[in-house]
């Protein structure tokens, strides 16, 4: 069984609200389900290996903006542009931010699998999840899924509730407008198949049947990539730029003068000064002056002794 605390100690929750199933509410925690393996590749000049930064150019002076200062805009295919603020996106209508309110319950094979967009799993975020359980349990008796409104990052979805493994998994579907019709004139006039070839054709899809086992499969693709580059940084291949290790004390000396400084300017705030290189408080520099000037008073009086005994 995979239980929602198990992926909470290894995952950060996304959102937290709760689903409003009827009168019962019930405080659940939201985490993504699934999670992308593909390596990562950075733009780099092919000829130092440099990394390619990109700048947020204005096309109409030619100045690079900051992304504080950067709004969306709409335009018509007339060729109109509306320019919308951070304050014209809030006055739109949206959810309620913190409920999953239940819509209605379906039959799940009545939801095209085309429908489906992301997964999150649901872990309830209560002292005691008696109302988490109640729903997930009702939703495996009925064999039905809860059709639910989800809004994350000021985007409202219909989504799909239903349960995997003990556990409430929240699926995002698609609006129906969002999913391409689809006419192909070569399939126009095309000729049924004989019963002769159906009969074949069924004949192989049963010698290569069985159940579903996932772990069956593996990406190839990444882990040929991953042993490929695994090889170049072992062989130390002129591919294989090394990082400097120079640069790590750099940062650290960076860092302690950064430190040092801030203890400097908080003794200062509180009327304090602090010490000085050598370690020596200035507090004492008035010290030290008196010291010196005791060994002058000595001498003085030496030198009216000595004007006494000459007269």
């Amino acid at each position: 069984m995979v239980t929602g605390a198990k992926y909470a100690r290894v995952m950060r929750s996304i959102w937290k609200g709760s689903i409003a199933f009827g009168l019962v509410n019930v405080p659940v925690k939201v985490y993504t389900a699934t999670e992308d393996h593909d390596i990562r590749f950075h733009q780099v000049h092919a000829k130092d290996g440099g990394r390619i930064k990109y700048d947020r150019v204005c096309t109409v002076c030619g100045q690079s903006v900051q992304y504080a200062d950067i709004d969306k805009a709409y335009e018509s295919p007339e060729g109109d542009k509306v320019i919308l603020t951070d304050e014209d996106f809030s006055k739109l209508p949206v959810a309620e931010k913190h409920e999953i309110p239940v819509l209605q319950f379906v039959p799940s094979e009545q939801i095209d699998p085309i429908l489906f967009d992301k997964s999150y799993y649901l872990e309830p975020d209560s002292t005691t999840p008696k109302a988490y359980v109640l729903l997930a349990t009702t939703l495996e008796e009925v064999d039905r899924v809860a059709l639910v409104h989800f809004t994350l990052r000021q985007k409202t979805r219909l989504a799909a509730l239903r349960v995997r493994d003990g556990v409430l998994l929240l699926q995002t579907l698609l609006w129906p407008d969002e999913v391409r019709a689809v006419d192909f004139e070569s399939l126009d006039g095309a000729a049924a198949p004989r019963k002769q070839e159906i009969s074949m054709a069924e004949t192989l899809v049963e010698s290569m049947s069985d159940d579903f086992d996932p772990g069956l499969y593996t990406d190839e693709y990444q882990i040929e990539l991953k042993k490929m580059l695994d090889e170049a940084i072992a062989s130390g291949s002129n591919k294989v730029i090394r990082r400097e290790e120079e640069a790590a004390p750099a940062e650290m000396d960076a860092e302690v003068v950064d430190l040092v400084a801030a203890l400097q300017r908080s003794l200062e705030a509180t009327g304090r000064r602090g010490s000085d290189p050598g370690g020596k408080s200035e507090e004492k520099k008035p010290a030290k002056k008196a010291a010196k000037k005791a060994p002058a008073k000595a001498a003085s009086k030496t030198a009216k002794k000595a004007t006494r005994k000459g007269a």
